[in-house]
């Protein structure tokens, strides 16, 4: 008797043991699964986490550093299904609270429920890279897991396959983790929907009876309203909708120079040492049918407001910026609209839109619109002739005037290669990066003389710079072997050294400096010495001269880190890092835009990066840390990211073929 008592007692103290871990087990679980859910919610892009280091200034995050760190790792992984994510692991816990006792078939149920919770995550993420756009999150809708599951799916089975084997997954993965009938589920939602159309059937049935019934007593009593002001009729007819302020195109002045050149000479000026003439190059075609009319872009503001409206964002055209190849439409978001949602439909705006691709505007410096970029029908060519004869490559002051083409509205863009100091153009096959390379090299040549500025090509494919190898500003013949290349940026940097002690014993900071006292030395009548000269036995020492800038550039670098590797990125990163202050500057094109060839070093030294067309978001991430450049329209349409902002400008490339190269 006592023994029966006994194990019946400590029958139900295990029970009780039981229900109380699970029952803690569920509590801690509810627990975490709410702060996982609020980090998540409050996620913020500027937060350090595992993927960022964080803006520094402070975390945003409810659950600060520690649901920071847990939200960027979930959304990184699953991308936006990570919000589902505590959901499923409250139920995970909730199920096993709810069995008594523990047998095979509970062991059996458990492996089903992991595997359809594995395979929730892994469709719904995939579904997601496929359909829904970035938003804010670290690493796309999808997430890591997303991306690469649906790119192999899609190379496997294309895109309508993949999107139903994923959603087959999907559906499979719910059904074993939940227990869900879809059969029962189907049956329940027809007979809803059919009992829902008969109710409203009843009730439209009704309606109209007694629309007919008071119609008929009021038949004779309705009143008659007589305008006695025909404006007053025209003002409560026509509904009041403002029109956008629409910006025409500037034309562009010419500069003094171009003026100038206008005038044949008897005698050929490049005998006399001056810059080569802008006759050289072709002139601009006048294509007058590239434009707009007010009319056609009034209609064309009012089509985009009617597109917006059919995705369910309410928005108005306020302004339009029409372009040589795009027209910018900013729009003023209804109150409470945020603008991810735009963001995510750029693909279906494109396509109802019945353009090739449109680009978001999330933030514009100085207004509180967004912008909405569509091609234009017909594309202008920006020659580059158009751009070196403008008054504001003329007028420019900078040591190392770069042409880039022009932006949105049509203006020329002039960049300071000395101010970035470094330069890194990336972009696809045929995306126009070999032209630009070619824009650069003549906008340096037309501007400067083998006295101010200095150059080293380094050209792997052995045809892109070899039209270059008899021009006067260069510092060495064209370089196409690899492991010469090496040396010459060992001589970039022994040189750097060398302009370094040369400054450090005049005391001055930079090369500018230099210059200007050397020069003023030598108006003065006192030339200074080289104080670095040690051969005593050749005589006197040399009279100090005023150093050109250095401009190496690189067309195709990854081939150059292919063949001679790590060493020459670690010669790269140290001019990238110092040569600034010496006068040598780096252009880096390539047409691989992958972690491995845009490494984390070059990066970290070289802030000013072009983005031309690319095939993936991850591409773009790669060279601006952003998407953006897969948007592009290609032929010389970039992405320009200006030092010291995290804002890309869009621009398009100064267009010169090889017949005026050669010239």
């Amino acid at each position: 008797m006592f023994q029966a008592n006994y194990k019946k007692q400590e029958i139900q103290n295990k029970h009780k043991l039981s229900r109380i871990l699970r029952e803690g087990i569920l509590v801690v679980t509810v627990g975490v699964a709410t702060f996982l859910f609020l980090a998540l919610v409050s996620y913020h892009a500027t937060d350090p986490g595992w993927s960022r280091t964080g803006s520094g200034m402070g975390v945003a995050n409810i659950g600060g550093y520690v649901g920071a760190w847990f939200a960027d790792v979930l959304l990184c992984i699953f991308g936006y299904v990570a919000y589902v994510f505590p959901f499923m692991l409250i139920y995970a816990a909730w199920i096993p609270f709810l069995q008594q006792q523990k047998d095979e078939t509970t062991q059996i149920f458990f492996i089903l429920r992991s595997f359809g919770f594995f395979m929730i995550l892994l469709s719904g993420s995939s579904l997601a890279d496929l359909h829904l756009g970035d938003g804010n999150l670290p690493f796309g809708a999808g997430g890591v897991f997303g991306n690469l599951f649906q790119t192999g799916m899609v190379n496997i089975f294309n895109v309508i396959g993949a999107n139903l084997v994923l959603f087959v997954l999907f559906l499979t993965g719910t059904t074993l983790f939940s227990g869900l009938s879809w059969i029962r589920t189907v049956e329940f939602l027809g007979q809803s929907i059919f009992n829902l159309i008969d109710f409203v059937g009843d009730q439209i049935l009704q309606i109209t009876q007694r629309e007919s019934i008071g119609k008929r007593k009021a038949q004779k009593l309705e009143p008659q309203i007589n305008f006695a002001d025909d404006k007053i009729k025209n003002d409560i007819e026509t509904p009041l909708v403002k029109a956008p302020l629409i910006s025409q195109p500037t034309p562009i002045k010419s500069s003094l120079r171009a003026e100038r050149e206008r005038q044949v000479d008897l005698f050929d000026p490049s005998l006399a040492g001056s810059l080569p003439p802008l006759s050289l190059l072709d002139k601009p075609e006048k294509a007058p049918d590239t434009h707009y009319t007010a009319k056609e872009l009034e209609e064309m503001s009012r089509n985009v407001e009617l597109r917006l409206n059919d995705f369910g964002v309410e928005a108005q055209v306020v302004a339009v910026h029409p372009g040589p190849v795009v027209t910018r439409f900013e729009l003023q978001l209804a109150a409470g609209t945020k603008a991810s949602r735009i963001t995510g439909l750029a693909k279906d705006l494109a396509r109802s839109l019945s353009v090739v691709s449109v680009r978001i505007v999330e933030i514009i410096p100085g207004k509180s619109v967004i912008g909405l970029e569509l091609p234009n029908v017909n594309r202008e060519v920006v020659r580059l002739r158009e751009i070196l004869s403008s008054q504001q490559y003329e007028h420019a002051r900078a040591p190392l005037a770069l042409a880039l083409g022009k932006d949105i509205s049509g203006y020329p863009v002039i960049v300071d290669l000395a101010k970035m100091p470094h330069l890194l153009v990336a972009g696809t096959t045929g995306s126009g990066k070999s032209v630009c390379i070619n824009a650069l090299l003549l906008s340096l040549l037309y501007k400067y003389t083998p006295k101010d500025v200095r150059l080293i090509l380094i050209d792997p494919k052995m045809l892109e710079l070899s039209v270059y190898a008899d021009i006067p500003h260069l510092l060495a013949p064209v370089v196409t072997d690899m492991k010469e290349a090496i040396n010459a940026f060992r001589w970039c940097v022994a040189e750097m050294e060398r302009r370094y002690r040369l400054m450090v014993t005049l005391g001055v900071r930079n090369i500018s400096g230099y210059n200007h006292k050397v020069h003023e030395a030598k108006t003065k009548g006192a030339p200074l010495l080289d104080p670095l000269w040690q051969d005593h036995d050749m005589g006197a020492p040399e009279e100090l001269q005023e150093l050109p800038y250095i401009v190496v550039i690189a067309d195709e670098y990854a081939d150059m880190m292919m063949v001679v590797g790590k060493k020459v990125e670690e010669l790269i990163a140290r001019i990238a890092q110092k040569a600034r202050a010496a006068g040598i500057h780096l252009i880096l094109a390539t047409q691989r835009p992958s972690v491995d060839v845009v490494t984390g070093l070059i990066k970290a030294n070289i802030p000013t990066r072009i983005a031309f067309q690319v095939s993936s978001k991850i591409d773009s991430r790669t060279i601006l840390d952003q998407s953006g450049a897969e948007q592009l329209l290609g032929f010389g349409d970039m992405l320009y990211l200006p030092p010291g902002s995290g804002i890309p400008v869009r621009i398009h490339g100064s267009f010169v073929v090889d017949e005026e190269v050669h010239r």
